[in-house]
């Protein structure tokens, strides 16, 4: 039996797992101060229960978000059958001295040692600090456009199948 939608079991799902380990950039939505919504695209580094995205401390970012903010999160391919996983989750921040560790792992996961190590060399010299995102999990759907498509396609589907 498939795992429902918004459930965090799907956090296990075959999509989910390769789509955590991807090389490709997040999308991160939150509200603005003003209320508005904002979307950047931004590496991340899953460390077995949350998304964690690492910052420059005065990015606009750090500015709107706080402790218990709720974001949501979407890692997809860009090939069809596209892949999507999203996560609805609340925020919890910290700031790290020097590069955080997740940041050096995503850098190493998306360029590759050398280049990583050569990026994290520039970086090391001008940062001090980093501020550290942390997404907790509390709702995940997966999207595999071969088994599990969007809701309303589904009851288009269905009812189909049904007539």
């Amino acid at each position: 039996m498939t795992t429902h939608q918004g459930s965090l079991a799907l956090l296990q799902d075959e999509v989910a797992q390769r789509l955590l380990q991807s090389p490709r950039p997040a999308r991160l939505a939150y509200l603005w101060t003003d209320g508005t919504p904002r979307l950047v695209p931004i590496g991340f580094h899953w460390n077995g229960t949350e998304v964690v995205f690492g910052t420059p401390p005065d990015s606009p970012k750090t500015k709107a978000l706080h402790d218990g903010a709720r974001v949501a999160v979407s890692i997809d391919t860009d090939e069809m059958p596209y892949k999507v996983l999203q996560i609805r989750g609340s925020v919890r921040m910290d700031t790290v001295e020097g590069v955080a560790p997740e940041y050096e792992a995503m850098c190493r996961r998306s360029l590759g040692e050398e280049q990583a190590q050569a990026w994290l060399g520039n970086l090391r010299a001008i940062t001090s600090h980093m501020t550290r995102i942390f997404v907790t999990p509390d709702w995940v759907a997966v999207l595999d456009f071969e088994t599990r498509f969007p809701s309303a396609v589904e009851r288009a589907m269905e009812a189909a199948a049904n007539a």
